[in-house]
């Protein structure tokens, strides 16, 4: 579904207060990417951390810990080596996703005398196979929450509003995007079977040239019930 600017506007700003707190920056080495949370469920231990598994598996990776997302202030780290967390990351290269159950984050943060605030992207909105197909040739609008990359180090918050489109199985973003968006969520709008618009997340960035794959949520769904669960 193809929005007017005026439009695009109010949905990039309403998913900055939805979902704002669900997104972490990630780096591996010289790589930067965009991870997030995701509640699959309403059972603490359905929640997850989702990047692209192209970010994921060299040493040294590490997540970054914005201001907005733990409390109280000044407690927690700046950043999260991947190494202390147990579970690990899973990964699925066939589906182009990587998974963390969040049980080893949590007691990261207990050990550490501080808890995460985060606002995971819910289950309620994830795209399922018939949003999917309901995509084509035409362009729609896309909603791409990121964590971008400035020239000073700093990873701030961005709404990059583009283009999707679906070519036979495959769902792409038609233009790059800046560093720092491979794994970011991206969402739609799209009239669900009663007429009504209705927001989902279509899934994540994966790395790309001239425009980006998406791996959509059906794809994601299929793999998230054989990661790893809480330990």
């Amino acid at each position: 579904m193809l929005l007017d600017s005026d439009s695009e506007s109010d949905v990039a700003y309403e998913l900055c207060q939805v979902v704002g707190r669900a997104i972490l920056p990630y780096r591996s080495g010289d790589a930067f990417g965009t991870a997030f949370f995701f509640q699959d469920g309403d059972d603490p231990v359905g929640e997850s951390l989702l990047t692209a598994a192209d970010l994921v598996g060299a040493s040294g990776g590490e997540l970054g810990l914005r201001a907005s997302v733990t409390e109280p202030a000044g407690v927690a780290p700046a950043v999260v080596s991947e190494a202390e967390i147990v579970p690990g990351w899973a990964r699925f290269p066939g589906d182009g996703v990587a998974v963390l159950p969040t049980g080893g984050l949590h007691r990261y943060a207990g050990d550490g005398g501080w808890r995460w605030r985060v606002q995971p992207v819910p289950a309620g909105i994830a795209a399922g196979p018939e949003v999917v197909a309901r995509l084509g040739a035409d362009a729609g609008s896309a909603f791409v929450l990121a964590l971008g990359v400035r020239e000073d180090g700093s990873r701030p918050l961005e709404v990059a509003i583009e283009r999707v489109v679906r070519d036979a199985d495959a769902v792409r973003i038609t233009t790059e995007l800046p560093p720092g968006y491979v794994g970011a969520p991206v969402f739609i709008v799209q009239p669900d079977a009663t007429g009504e618009v209705s927001l989902y997340c279509l899934g994540l960035v994966l790395p790309g040239v001239d425009g980006h794959p998406v791996a959509t949520f059906d794809r994601i769904r299929a793999v998230l019930p054989v990661t790893p669960g809480d330990v």
